[in-house]
């Protein structure tokens, strides 16, 4: 049964996967005819529509005081942040580079609940966090070549997203998750919207730019839903891994689409920051373990 939970859980993060990487395609082929703010503003329209129907659906809307928690409003900060500088580096670097130096998302946020949650982290583990960074090091190729703006973007994205992450694990369970979504999709596009002007005005829309961030909102909505649904099919450390197969979609949507083939130096770096990611996630798995087995020795305490 549970081997049956854990290939359903599998198949969703594949799939969620796959939406994702399509989603970045999409927008990333709309950036030469619309500004970022643009494209925020109108995916996170039609995305806070889809958003809001599902919470009035579930019934997930809260008082507007629930959401004026310090840790509410910084992961809200942080989301916005992060759609900001991911898109603006998606349209200056290939698609598979993007995807690569997010891959260090999991050990940054390892990295932050060591430095700022006091999460017991063992040396094996910073062995991995550094190995993985130097991954990310490779893909970026020290040198003018390697350290441009947009790359260095990505990187900055990695850490706000990080940031969010762990603002999430402090926000308690009375808070639904989709008002959150809710709240964060509307922020986000009130950004986009304050942008447009500063990054150049608004542009006129074709029917196939907006086709295309029309289906960049569903597959961001989708995507949402299914890694949901992923993590809470099976076991998280058999269905988190799958994670990297947006690599594999970054990669060829980037070969067929946009005539990026990755070099030996990308594909270098991939393979140390996957390697360290799955080092990672064996650890935690571990030590979720061994904690369990120890709880059941010593019994409840009186």
């Amino acid at each position: 049964m549970q081997a049956s939970t854990n290939f359903r859980g599998i198949l969703f993060m594949c799939l969620a996967m796959v939406t994702f990487s399509c989603n970045d395609a999409l927008v990333k082929s709309v950036t030469g005819a619309m500004n970022v703010g643009q494209i925020i503003f109108v995916r996170g329209l039609l995305t806070t529509l889809m958003v809001v129907i599902a919470a009035r659906h579930f019934r997930a809307f809260r008082p507007l005081g629930t959401l004026m928690r310090p840790v509410i409003l910084l992961r809200i900060a942080m989301e916005a942040l992060a759609s900001v500088t991911y898109i603006s580096a998606l349209g200056q670097i290939p698609l598979a580079n993007a995807s690569a130096i997010m891959q260090a998302l999991p050990l940054a946020v390892t990295l932050g609940a060591a430095l700022f949650l006091g999460e017991p982290v063992g040396w094996r583990r910073w062995t991995a966090i550094i190995v993985g960074f130097i991954g990310v090091l490779i893909v970026l190729r020290p040198g003018p070549e390697g350290f441009t703006p947009a790359a260095l973007t990505v990187v900055g994205c990695v850490f706000v997203t990080a940031t969010r992450d762990l603002c999430t694990r402090r926000i308690g369970h009375d808070v639904p998750s989709l008002y959150i979504t809710v709240s964060t999709s509307l922020v986000t596009t009130i950004v986009g919207a304050a942008l447009v002007v500063p990054m150049g005005g608004w542009q006129p829309m074709s029917t196939t730019t907006f086709g295309h961030i029309a289906a960049a909102s569903v597959l961001l909505m989708l995507g949402y839903q299914t890694i949901v649904l992923a993590m809470r099919a099976g076991d998280i450390s058999v269905i988190a891994p799958f994670r990297y197969t947006s690599l594999i979609w970054s990669i060829l949507i980037g070969i067929f689409f946009f005539a990026e083939v990755p070099d030996a130096w990308m594909l270098a770096g991939v393979a140390v920051i996957i390697g360290s990611g799955l080092y990672t996630f064996y650890r935690e798995t571990r030590r979720g373990r061994k904690a369990v087995a120890q709880r059941s020795l010593t019994g409840p305490l009186e």
